[in-house]
């Protein structure tokens, strides 16, 4: 079982959905994937921070199992373990969402695998080769796996690391405390990357992955992630853009792949049948 952990409410829907769908069809084995959300309703701090609808689970959960009945896909509310570790605390205006924050409760969550590797990805990515290149990497002896940041890495220290992609060896992490030191750090200071700086901060050892792993500027024929998180352009002037693969156009006319077409066109087939679905039933 390829166990992977997603976090985050309905405004990355369309994340959760072409991600999933990219590590399904560049995987070439058979083993059953099972997808983990964590979500939660949070109003007191704005009324976008609702979790994810019924309907959109039900679309996801059709489209796991469609790849292969073995598939599961289990949505995890978990609003009162946010609160008992987190309400008021320095970080909750994190840099991107509270949603963020949630990856650090892995530890803490029923039905989350704890005695073997977990797969944690942002919303935000792709996969182009097979996920086993990564997944099946050694983590004996580590708490995690995890690439560079690749603007981090020049700014900050040579072996900053991006939280966006991490391979947890639960067991490790759990001896270690991992989780339980990053939750004491987000209640102890504000940090401007919140979970990233508090993972590094709890980490005792950490392996660290070649960039194809986590490649967040460019797209090689080695890259096995893409993670399109926002990006530098220094042409026509130095700007920055968060571009997001399910913008479809943009990655055809900013980014110039056509790479990822099949997952991509999968996607918009999902999208429109289900919105003609809902158009005859009203």
């Amino acid at each position: 079982m390829v166990n992977i952990l997603f976090c985050g409410n309905d405004g990355v829907f369309d994340g959760f959905l072409t991600c999933a769908l990219s590590l399904m069809m560049r995987t070439k084995s058979k083993e059953p994937f099972a997808f983990h959300i964590f979500t939660m309703e949070l109003p007191r701090l704005s009324e976008k921070f609702t979790g994810l609808p019924e309907d959109h689970i039900a679309l996801l959960r059709e489209t796991v199992e469609k790849y292969n009945p073995e598939n599961t896909l289990t949505v995890h509310d978990v609003t009162a373990l946010y609160e008992q570790e987190f309400a008021f605390c320095p970080n909750e205006g994190a840099y991107c969402s509270p949603y963020t924050l949630l990856r650090l409760l892995a530890d803490l969550v029923d039905g989350v695998p704890q005695d073997g590797k977990l797969l944690y990805l942002d919303a935000d990515i792709l996969f182009q080769r097979d996920v086993h290149l990564l997944y099946d990497i050694d983590v004996e002896g580590y708490e995690y796996a995890a690439a560079r940041d690749h603007y981090g890495k020049y700014l900050l220290y040579p072996n900053y690391i991006n939280a966006g992609v991490i391979l947890f060896n639960m067991p490790e992490s759990r001896k270690n405390g991992l989780f339980e030191k990053a939750r004491q750090e987000l209640r102890r200071k504000k940090f401007l990357f919140a979970d990233q700086t508090a993972i590094i901060h709890a980490t005792t050892r950490k392996k660290l992955l070649p960039q194809r792993f986590n490649d967040q500027k460019f797209l090689h024929t080695h890259t096995v992630v893409r993670h399109f998180s926002k990006r530098l352009f220094y042409t026509p002037y130095p700007h920055t853009e968060n571009i997001k693969q399910w913008q479809v156009d943009k990655v055809h006319d900013v980014f110039h792949y056509y790479e990822f077409d099949d997952i991509l066109n999968e996607y918009l087939s999902i999208k429109a049948k289900n919105r003609n679905e809902k158009t005859e039933k009203q």
